[in-house]
């Protein structure tokens, strides 16, 4: 799949050479004194903060990375919270961009907060590798009945009510995010609730759910599909496996929605559109306006060209073209 999304983005790249000629043609300067006030491939020079929600974490900070390569005079401050604190640092001038895993809302936007979709992942279900019902869960999965029953409808109280086995008596153990978070978003929506609507033991971040649920065999959380999965192995986090979604509702995982073994498999299910969305979602940056410095500018243009080629590689997939020539237009206002 990997390989699968960058041929699709290099293809992109021809296509939007023109239109991303022409809006750097209409770019204006806006740097800061410690900036060097460069046009075309001259460098960049200053620092540029970046507080992100922790799905869009390890692609902001390789995009970072790739970019900071081209111009060695520019540094990235990379730090990671849930959706709600990188909108808050982002409104209030604390950080230069932001990064959130859900749309802006309305009052957001009202307040003069703008994104720019740069890639697209999801949010999984996940258990302990040590849960006694392992065998069963991953031959029946769990409809999305059973998850609202489970984390909005406080119906499911034991193993055998997820899985539909009266056998399976032990309790269910459900975690849930605490921060105010894009995952627990779009896991809500997902279910049809929201995030407030989720019960279960709270924690925050990524990092704690996936611990949480790694130490207790009777637990179940959610978890953006980048920490549920081992970045060097493809396989998932050592300690975790993947609770498979019974998409058609049939009480059995069937070939077509058996896919998680390996990141990989999870990224062609996502494209092709055989994992539900939501939980699979559009990842933004955003910024307080139009960005205006150069450097913050010619980052998000580089995002959404050259950068493109990143995403397949750090584990997310591709936006479609058009997506990107709309958030291009939108950056050069027009």
């Amino acid at each position: 799949m990997a390989s699968v999304g960058v041929e699709e983005s290099k293809g992109s790249l021809k296509s939007l050479a023109s239109a991303v000629a022409v809006f750097l043609a209409l770019m204006a300067a806006g740097c800061r004194p410690n900036e060097k006030e460069a046009a075309g491939d001259e460098a960049l020079e200053g620092n540029v903060s970046i507080s992100t929600c922790f799905a869009l974490y390890p692609l902001i900070v390789k995009l970072g990375d790739e970019f900071r390569n081209m111009h060695p005079g520019l540094r990235f401050d990379v730090s990671a919270a849930g959706a709600a604190k990188s909108v808050s640092d982002t409104l209030n001038g604390l950080a230069d961009l932001g990064g959130i895993s859900r749309k802006v809302h309305p009052p957001e936007t009202e307040r003069g907060l703008w994104a720019a979709p740069v890639a697209r992942d999801a949010v999984l279900a996940i258990v302990s590798e040590d849960n006694p019902y392992l065998h069963e869960l991953l031959g029946h999965g769990a409809s999305k009945d059973a998850l609202a029953g489970l984390w909005i409808e406080s119906g499911v109280i034991t193993w055998g009510d997820l899985i539909g086995d009266r056998s399976a008596s032990q309790p269910v153990h459900g975690y849930t995010r605490a921060d105010p978070c894009g995952a627990g978003e779009i896991w809500a929506q997902f279910l049809g609730g929201q995030q407030e609507n989720l019960k279960g033991i709270g924690v925050h971040g990524d990092s704690w759910m996936v611990g949480a649920v790694k130490k207790d065999p009777l637990g179940i959380g959610y978890a953006n599909l980048n920490f549920a999965y081992d970045a060097r192995t493809l396989a998932p986090v050592p300690g975790i496996r993947i609770l498979p979604i019974d998409v058609n509702g049939n009480g059995r995982i069937d070939p077509e929605e058996d896919f998680y073994s390996t990141r990989t498999q999870v990224l062609e299910a996502i494209a092709s559109q055989i994992y539900p969305s939501p939980p699979a979602r559009d990842l933004y940056l955003i910024c307080r306006g139009i960005p205006q410095r150069r450097c913050v500018r010619e980052f998000i243009i580089w995002a959404l060209t050259q950068g493109q080629t990143h995403v397949s590689t750090t584990g997310y997939i591709p936006l479609p073209e058009p997506i990107l020539k709309d958030a291009l237009r939108d950056l050069a206002g027009r």
